[in-house]
């Protein structure tokens, strides 16, 4: 069956009583999430969903999650995950432009969900724990499952593109059933598998990599709504996590917890970072740290989240975000287009069955994504070593270029990461007068320790060619960040009596 929910029915008939997700002392069987899923289902037909439909979601990681999720695939219908965080206008575009008919939403983002919704003619159904169980029990269960298409989207994501309004990226049943498998392959998952649930069920990552390969295999999804390294560290050693999924941000925080060691985690196995580069500083801490490997991988929304990635049973490279993943083609391409030498800078480009069907409605911006042999133009800058391992410069648009010279942020943002009074750190482009861009750097030291501007300007100035050096240094509590955790430089804005220094 190609709609993705024949995969939770096969794992019901096969490992039903298993714990299919875990909440603090919740804990749902597989059993449990077939039938929430086939009420989802009955709600969502009695509401008029039909077949082709879209449906928004606006939960966190909760239980209800999986439930909404599977349900309005099961009735053949179109999900449309959307952070529960959006305001009112951010609600009203995501429903409007997807055409969504219903929109399932949070109770504590009421307002911005039914203001929203109402402005874009959907029906907001709150999910409020009680009265959404009561609505839930009074649905005919639609115990069915929908023949779908490979080529039917399965769900349309939203991407927060730097410029103009989010695009959705359709992704189809045949990308997600694709994506999953090849999770579950590369890690080698099974029944046993216990996965840490702390990226957002709304975002790419946590859905392939976290919910759907759990329900593929059988495994226990243990779900934290807000990430608290203290907490994510309890859970770890409460219910004998044996993968975690996370960004560098996470892996960081876990790190820099005053208390770490105080907490059992040697159930872990196997720790997977996406969502941007790892510093390789805290990438070999963590690991000295909690004595287990961890494998960066690499994707987009618009590639399901995977494309390449290190294998367990390979050699790793701190670093590169490992080789295409089986089915996967990439390549490295200059501006003509055409493949660069070993070693040199180009733009990733990708093909295979994890690539979406499109954007929703933007024909116009497909046709400039994904070009006439169906590569898709990621945007990222790479290099490729003698071994086809790829390494991430930076993103297209990130680049800085001053006084002519090209300055990747990542590298120098690594060198800031070796210094050990240093958290977090990013480093953007600002306008220049003769430069047309100068290196800037914001910096979040670690508790307790100091460093001054000047301090850490010195620092990387010592260890980079003279143009690449951050002239502008500032110090600053926390880095904005986006709901994965993923540090979102362009929010990040250079304090004024910086930029006049």
């Amino acid at each position: 069956m190609t709609n993705l929910t024949g995969m939770l029915a096969d794992t019901v008939a096969e490992h039903g009583d298993r714990t299919a997700i875990k909440l603090d002392d919740l804990e749902i069987p597989y059993t449990g999430l077939h039938e929430g899923s086939a009420r989802v289902a009955g709600l969502l037909r009695d509401k008029g969903v039909e077949p082709g439909d879209r449906v928004g979601l606006m939960l966190p990681n909760l239980p209800y999650f999986p439930f909404a999720f599977f349900g309005v695939l099961r009735a053949g219908a179109v999900v449309v995950p959307m952070n529960p965080l959006l305001k009112e206008r951010e609600v009203a575009f995501h429903l409007k432009d997807s055409g969504s008919k219903v929109l399932l939403a949070w109770t504590q983002f009421a307002d911005a969900a039914q203001a929203g919704s109402g402005d874009a003619g959907a029906e907001c159904i709150l999910v409020e724990p009680g009265n959404f169980e009561q609505m839930l029990a009074g649905a005919d269960p639609f115990e069915d499952i929908v023949e779908r298409d490979d080529d039917d989207t399965a769900l349309i994501l939203y991407t927060s593109g730097t410029t103009g309004t989010p695009k959705g990226a359709e992704l189809t049943h045949a990308n997600l059933r694709a994506a999953t498998q090849t999770s579950v392959d590369l890690v080698d998952a099974g029944p046993e598998n216990v996965t840490f649930g702390a990226l957002p069920l709304f975002h790419v990552f946590g859905l392939t990599s976290g919910l759907n390969s759990a329900v593929r295999v059988g495994g226990e999804l243990t779900l934290l709504p807000r990430f608290d390294p203290g907490k994510a560290l309890e859970i770890i050693q409460r219910d004998g996590v044996t993968t975690f999924l996370g960004v560098p941000t996470m892996y960081a925080a876990m790190l820099h917890h005053g208390d770490h060691d105080s907490f059992d985690t040697k159930s872990l196995e196997l720790c997977v970072s996406g969502g941007a580069a790892m510093p390789v500083e805290i990438l070999r801490g963590f690991e000295d740290a909690f004595g287990c490997k961890v494998l960066e991988g690499y994707g987009m929304s618009e590639t399901c989240a995977i494309a390449a990635f290190n294998r367990p049973d390979r050699e790793r490279k701190p670093g590169s975000i490992g080789i295409p993943v089986p089915g996967v083609e990439m390549k490295v391409v200059g501006e003509d287009g055409k493949e660069v030498p070993q070693g040199e800078v180009g733009e990733i480009l990708i093909k295979g069955p994890v690539v979406m069907k499109g954007y929703w409605n933007r024909d116009d911006a497909t046709a400039e994504t994904i070009d006439s042999d169906g590569w898709l133009h990621s945007g990222d800058m790479a290099t490729i070593d003698e071994d086809g391992f790829f390494f991430i410069v930076d993103r297209k648009k990130d680049m800085i270029i001053r006084g002519g010279f090209n300055v990747y942020p990542r590298e120098i943002e690594e060198v800031l990461y070796e210094h050990p009074a240093v958290a977090e750190a990013a480093v953007v482009g600002v306008e220049h007068e003769s430069l047309g861009e100068e290196v800037a750097a914001a910096v979040a030291l670690k508790d307790g320790e100091e460093a001054t501007p000047d301090e850490l300007r010195a620092y990387v100035k010592e260890r980079v060619a003279a143009y690449k050096y951050p002239r502008l240094v500032w110090i600053t509590d926390s880095l904005p960040k986006g709901p994965t955790g993923k540090i979102l430089k362009r929010d990040i804005e250079v304090p004024s009596e910086v930029a006049q220094s």
